[in-house]
């Protein structure tokens, strides 16, 4: 059997296809949830955003051009300085990654769409709302000034009294809940969504990258979700967490905040490394040298890459031993690094390399990544970096490491893969063009930082003086930057002209061994393909043209609706088929209540606020209610997705993807929680009496009740998924779960719990009503359950995740009321 449909399609099925993926035309684009769409509005707003961040970099230049400028003021430096950074780093690097993704992996992977269509299109709107606003403040001089680190306790209160620094923590909090949502999706889509036969070993190398980035992002983003809590909670309601008269600790933050900012650096990088590993094979011709070493290389810096945060920290006064740690591994993480360089030198050596665009902007990348990896080496040296911390030097590495990791692969990849978008190339000859000024003006103008740095120049001055002898370097600086500047605005102008151009077939202009070069259509694929090789395109003879006769996998929708396959973790065999939401305002709806809640409850306005809450809220309910709508009456239980082979339509428990999506949902929660546990240990670790005077524990039978309800509030949503048809057991175990809380609560309230008091009583506080949100949050899930009816087996996933949360929430919450007693 050559392919898994060998038999000719019947009339109409084609027709049928292209009308369930039929994608909503003018106002209600805004409607559209396919991935593909998605990714093509992530990318436009994310480059947007470069932009932006780039004209502020070009002002802040100007200003540093010469020495004593007056060309801006100090406060709007700050102002700039901060946005310019909290931009590139947030609204622009790890959004640009994850839009890469969502736009290529549905045809690299070979699936009609990813398993979550609507959380993509809601984590867009947020980071899309979010980031609008957080830039809006520039116009009104309410934007942040403490830079994009946000070191306490230059963000709080008393040395930021306006609601510049409350903007950034909710800016963050966008990007906070769009990065794991994109997360989710992606890890789910990869495990789960692959062409039948495409095992982990045939998967795309990029596929792996975007696998360990989004794995990264699960564990990485928690932290800072924490600090930002932590933070703001200072802020608003004097919680001193970081004031170090009432036993905070400033240090805490950059705990926190660095957890999540190096692994970050390597966040960004992994997608880069991954597209180069994709594109280069194409470019030369030949297989990726190393491949398993790249991949297992891969893994190796994601994982190295949380050993690395206290690098950051090296001259705020860490203990010996942590300090050398962290400077062996920040040398050790070269290794794998430097494992994939050198593959991909071999792959261009066994190859036939052209210098083509990509080609250009790939040996960009190299060499500028290269040098910022080797300035890398040098700060991770302890004696090196306390003379060189804080100073420009720092600014040049990185910027090296950022637009050499970044933006050289980003620019690579948009010639490369810009034919998806409407079958045309860009511009070979502007290319050149592009590529001299982008490559000469970063290293004009970040080369010479390296020298001003050592020569003594702090980061984070707006002016100098003439005396310093810096003002040549800083001209020469500048000069860099606006020809770096020229060279994105000749590429921004040749890419317009380019998507501009009428739409034709892409084809395979590269000859690429890629599925996503493939024909597509809105529906990806006519038919999803059988894989037998790492290089399918180059090994499957005739497979472009029997996946584009329907030949292959699910070449129809059997349900009328929106399909693609759901197959085995490893092997990739089909288990099931998954019917995808369609087109819908209410994730849009959504992100727009959600954006205007945190927005307008920030800027003082409680009753807009709240209004914008209940429709976050409602169209919430609406939208997971429409989920657990069944299939029409008659509708088939089985489809025949290839040759025969039938296959159960939709799934539940542990063979449902959804629940495995629960599952990272949960470690995130997790991860969390010990953020908040971190906090209370640190603070309680510096004390020399815990609790601090003036601090006492509730008596200990409370908690042993409370344990006690916490349990049988588990027991009983256990016996709930056994009864899924009777809604009582759950609405049980919420009213368990919330008297647990409550009897929790006001144990601490009877034995004088004030969170203003001291850092250590507001940390209980924080793990206290990370509580209660739990409470709430299964307590509702309880009411949502009921007022369903119980849930029956066509829409029993949705118990089996509840039920899944419901455990890891009592198990945590356990774990609270351990920790809080017997610290």
């Amino acid at each position: 059997m050559s392919t898994p449909n060998h038999l000719p399609r019947p009339p109409g099925e084609l027709d049928a296809l292209e009308q369930a993926w039929r994608q909503p035309r003018g106002w209600r684009a805004l409607t559209t949830v396919n991935n593909t769409r998605i990714g093509r509005l992530y990318l436009a707003t994310a480059f947007a955003f470069f932009l932006f961040a780039g004209a502020l970099a070009l002002a802040m230049r100007w200003q540093l051009a010469v020495p004593a400028s007056d060309f801006m003021q100090p406060g709007t430096y700050n102002q700039f300085f901060t946005m310019h950074g909290t931009v590139m780093m947030f609204l622009f690097a790890i959004p640009m990654v994850e839009a890469i993704a969502v736009f290529l992996l549905p045809g690299m992977l070979g699936a009609r769409d990813l398993p979550f269509p609507r959380l993509s299109a809601y984590a867009y709107w947020a980071y899309a709302f979010g980031g609008a606003g957080f830039i809006v403040t520039l116009a009104f001089g309410l934007s942040p000034d403490g830079g994009w680190f946000m070191y306490p306790p230059l963000t709080g209160k008393q040395y930021s009294p306006g609601l510049g620094a409350d903007f950034w923590l909710l800016g963050i909090g966008f990007i906070e809940i769009s990065a794991i949502a994109g997360a989710i999706e992606l890890i789910i889509g990869i495990l789960f969504t692959r062409a039948p036969g495409m095992t982990l070993a045939r998967m795309p190398v990029y596929a792996w990258s975007m696998l360990v980035v989004a794995l990264m992002v699960v564990f990485a983003f928690p932290p800072l979700i924490a600090g930002t809590a932590l933070l703001e909670l200072e802020r608003a309601y004097d919680w001193p967490f970081f004031i170090v008269e009432r036993g905070g600790d400033p240090l805490l933050w950059q705990h926190l905040f660095w957890f999540f900012g190096h692994p970050e650096v390597y966040i960004i990088f992994l997608p880069a490394a991954g597209m180069v590993s994709a594109m280069l094979p194409a470019l030369v011709q030949t297989p990726l040298v190393a491949r398993r070493a790249v991949i297992v290389s891969l893994v190796a810096v994601g994982a190295l890459s949380f050993a690395l945060w206290m690098h950051h920290m090296f001259t705020a006064g860490l203990g010996q031993l942590e300090t050398m740690l962290v400077s062996a591994a920040s040398m050790a993480i070269a290794i794998p690094t430097a494992l994939q360089v050198f593959a991909w030198i071999a792959t261009m050596w066994r190859g036939r390399v052209q210098l083509n665009a990509p080609t250009l902007f790939i040996f960009g990348f190299l060499l500028v990544f290269v040098l910022g990896g080797l300035t890398g080496v040098m700060v991770a040296a302890v004696p090196f970096d306390l003379q060189a911390h804080d100073t420009y030097f720092i600014v040049a590495h990185l910027h090296y490491v950022l637009v050499g990791g970044l933006v050289f692969p980003m620019l690579a990849a948009a010639y490369f893969w810009m034919p998806l978008f409407n079958g045309h190339r860009m511009s070979e000859r502007v290319a050149c063009w592009v590529f001299g000024l982008v490559f000469t003006g970063t290293n004009v103008a970040f080369f010479p930082m390296h020298a001003s740095g050592l020569l003594g120049m702090p980061r984070r001055v707006y002016t100098y003086s003439a005396a310093m002898g810096w003002d040549g370097l800083n001209l020469a600086s500048t000069v860099g930057a606006m020809l770096l500047a020229a060279g994105v605005l000749l590429f921004t102008l040749d890419m317009v002209r380019t998507l501009c151009r009428p739409q034709r077939e892409h084809g395979n202009p590269w000859r690429s061994s890629g599925l996503e070069w493939l024909p597509q259509g809105e529906y990806g694929t006519r038919s999803q393909p059988e894989v037998r090789s790492a290089e399918p395109l180059w090994r499957q003879a005739g497979l472009a043209g029997a996946v584009e006769a329907g030949l292959h996998w699910l070449p129809g929708t059997f349900t009328g609706r929106r399909e693609t396959l759901v197959t085995s973790r490893r092997a990739a065999r089909p288990a099931h088929l998954l019917v995808l939401p369609g087109d819908s305002w209410l994730p849009f709806l959504c992100a727009l209540g959600t954006a205007g809640f945190f927005l307008l409850l920030t800027m003082q306005l409680p009753l807009p606020a709240w209004l914008c809450g209940a429709l976050a809220l409602a169209t919430l309910v609406a939208w997971l209610w429409g989920l657990d709508r069944p299939l029409p009456p008659g509708s088939p239980r089985e489809a025949m997705a290839g040759d025969g082979v039938p296959l159960p339509i939709g799934a539940s428990g542990s063979a449902s993807h959804s629940w495995w999506a629960t599952l990272v949902l949960v470690v995130v929660d997790g991860a969390i929680f010990a953020s908040l546990a971190f906090a209370l240990l640190h603070i309680g670790m510096a004390l020399e009496v815990c609790p601090p005077p003036g601090a006492r524990l509730p008596p200990a039978q409370a908690a042993w009740l409370a344990a006690a309800l916490l349990a049988a509030s588990s027991a009983l949503a256990w016996w709930g998924g056994r009864r899924p048809r009777q809604g009582w057991p759950l609405l049980a175990a919420g009213a368990c779960l919330l008297a647990a809380f409550a009897l929790d609560l006001g144990s601490h309230l009877a034995a004088g719990l004030a969170p203003q008091r001291n850092a250590w009583s507001a940390a209980v506080a924080a793990l206290l009503a990370y509580g209660g949100l739990h409470a709430a949050v299964l307590g509702a899930a309880a009411l949502y359950v009921a007022a369903r009816g119980g849930l029956r087996a066509a829409r029993r996933a949705t118990l089996d995740n509840t039920i899944l949360l419901w455990h890891c929430g009592v198990a945590q919450a356990l774990a609270g009321l351990a920790l809080i007693r017997w610290l």
